[in-house]
C-alpha cells in the first residue's frame, strides 16, 4: 500500500474504525475486503487532506454513490441567508450528519438537488454486496472523512485551578498526574466490567472526556467516572506537594454536539474529536465554578436504554438524571481506593432543607464573561471506604466564596430528596 491509504490494512490495533472491521472479519471474504481497502483508498483521494466532506452514500450497481461538498460549504448551507435553496436549514443539515449516513436513491437525488451539487459516482473493483456487515464498514468510512451531528452526549470536564499561574514544569507535571488520574479511574470501571468507551481532548488546563456510546447507561458510567477521577485526585494531593498534583474543579452537562476526525500526519485520526453547545456551556459553567466544585448543567435529554432486548427511550432533567445515577452506585462498592475498599458512595445536587427533614434542590442562574446566564446545579459525592476518613467531593452551598452567593441568582426545586442524601 502507498502513503496514500488511510488505513484499513495498516491501522493500529485501537479504535473504532478497525473495532468495527475486525469484529465482522469472518462475514467478509478476501476478495470483498479488498475491495474496501481500495474503497478506503479512493475516500481518502475524495477527501482531499480536509478540502472535502463526505455527506452521505448508497450503492449502485457499480459501486456508490456519494454527496460531496467543501468544508467550506457547510456553514453556508446552515445559515438561512446562504441556504442555496427553500428547505435548506441547520436543522435540516443535522439531520444529514446525524445517525445513518446510507439513503436510498431518491432521497440521494432528493438532498444532492437542495444542496446544489452533483452526485459522484465511485465505481469499485467488485460489485458491493448489501451485507450489514459490509454497510456497517462503509459507515465508519464515511464518518471517518465526515462530520457527525450527535444531538445528545454527555460530557465531563476537568479543569485545574490556576493553572496560568504554574510555571512549564510544573504545568506538565500536573496535566501528567490528572491524566494518570483518569487512566487510573478507567481501569477500575474495567474491572468492575463496567461497559465504557471513554474518548478526551485536552483543553489546555484540563480534559474533557466522553462516552463513545450513546445511552443511559453510558452516561451514568460517565458520571461515576468523574467521581472517581476526583477520588483519585484527591487521595494524590493528599499525599503529594501541591505543585505536582492538580486541584480540580470539574463539570457535567448533556447537550448537541458535533464529531470530527483531525488529521495525523496525512489521515484522519482513528478517535474523534467534540465541539458543540455542550463544550461551550461546559467551559463557561468551570469559569464561575470555585475550587473543589462539581457543576451540573441543567439539561433535560432523551436517553436511549434496553428495556428487555428492545431499545427504549426516556426523558430526563439533570436532578432526574442525578437520582438514577445515585441509585447505581451499588455497582462500585468493593472497588479499591488507596488501599482501601469502597463501602458506599452518595451522590446528590444540594438544597434547602425542608421541615420534613427533606431537601430541596437549589437551581443556580451563573453569568458568563458574554453576559448570557445558565443555570446549573452544585453536586456532591460522598465515598466511605472501610476504617480511612471519607473522601468528599464538591463543596456545600455554604462553602461558596461570598462573592460568588452575592453574584448568584438561585430557585429551590421542590422536589425533595431524602435527608440522608444531602
Amino acid at each position: 500500500m502507498d502513503s496514500t491509504d488511510s488505513g484499513i490494512s495498516r491501522l493500529a490495533s485501537v479504535g473504532s474504525y478497525l473495532d468495527a472491521l475486525s469484529s465482522i472479519t469472518d462475514e467478509i471474504s478476501l476478495r470483498d475486503r479488498s475491495n474496501l481497502i481500495h474503497l478506503d483508498k479512493c475516500l481518502h483521494t475524495l477527501w482531499g487532506l480536509g478540502e472535502n466532506v463526505l455527506l452521505n452514500w448508497c450503492l449502485y450497481a457499480e459501486g456508490i454513490s456519494l454527496l460531496i461538498v467543501p468544508h467550506y460549504a457547510i456553514a453556508g448551507y446552515s445559515s438561512d441567508e446562504n441556504a442555496p435553496r427553500e428547505g435548506m436549514s441547520e436543522s435540516f443539515l443535522r439531520s444529514l450528519l446525524a445517525g445513518r449516513r446510507k439513503l436510498e436513491h431518491g432521497q440521494l437525488a432528493k438532498v444532492a438537488k437542495l444542496l446544489e451539487i452533483e452526485v459522484t459516482q465511485l465505481p469499485l473493483q467488485y460489485p458491493l454486496t448489501d451485507s450489514d456487515a459490509q454497510q456497517n464498514v462503509i459507515e465508519r468510512m464515511i464518518k471517518r472523512y465526515s462530520i457527525t451531528y450527535v444531538p445528545c452526549r454527555a460530557v465531563a470536564l476537568f479543569d485545574i485551578v490556576g493553572f496560568g499561574l504554574l510555571s512549564p514544569f510544573a504545568q506538565m507535571t500536573q496535566l501528567n498526574s490528572l491524566s494518570y488520574s483518569l487512566n487510573s479511574a478507567q481501569s477500575k470501571l474495567s474491572l468492575k466490567k463496567i461497559g465504557i468507551d471513554f474518548a478526551r481532548s485536552t483543553t489546555g488546563d484540563g480534559f474533557y472526556v466522553w462516552n463513545t456510546e450513546l445511552t443511559l447507561d453510558a452516561n451514568i458510567n460517565l458520571y461515576h467516572f468523574m467521581h472517581l477521577v476526583l477520588a483519585d485526585n484527591a487521595i494524590a494531593r493528599s499525599k503529594a506537594s501541591q505543585d505536582v498534583v492538580p486541584r480540580l474543579r470539574a463539570g457535567f452537562h448533556v447537550g448537541g454536539s458535533y464529531e470530527f476526525h483531525q488529521a495525523e500526519g496525512l489521515n484522519p485520526s482513528l478517535h474523534h474529536y467534540i465541539v458543540g453547545d455542550v463544550t461551550v456551556d461546559l467551559a463557561r459553567m468551570i469559569e464561575q465554578a470555585d475550587p473543589d466544585q462539581i457543576l451540573i448543567g441543567d439539561f433535560e435529554a432523551e436517553m436511549r436504554f434496553l428495556n428487555g432486548d428492545a431499545p427504549s427511550w426516556v426523558t430526563l432533567d439533570a436532578i432526574d438524571f442525578v437520582a438514577r445515577a445515585s441509585h447505581s452506585v451499588e455497582q462500585l462498592r468493593g472497588l479499591v481506593l488507596s488501599g482501601e475498599r469502597i463501602d458506599q458512595i452518595k451522590c446528590y445536587l444540594t438544597g434547602a432543607p425542608l421541615e420534613t427533614g427533606e431537601f430541596t434542590v437549589r437551581r443556580i442562574q451563573i453569568a458568563d464573561k458574554h453576559g448570557k446566564t445558565r443555570s446549573v446545579f452544585n453536586s456532591k459525592a460522598n465515598i466511605y471506604r472501610g476504617k480511612s476518613d471519607p473522601i468528599l467531593l464538591g463543596i456545600q452551598d455554604r462553602e461558596l466564596s461570598p462573592e460568588r452567593r452575592r453574584k448568584e441568582r438561585s430557585e429551590h426545586v421542590l422536589r425533595a430528596i431524602q435527608a440522608d442524601s444531602a
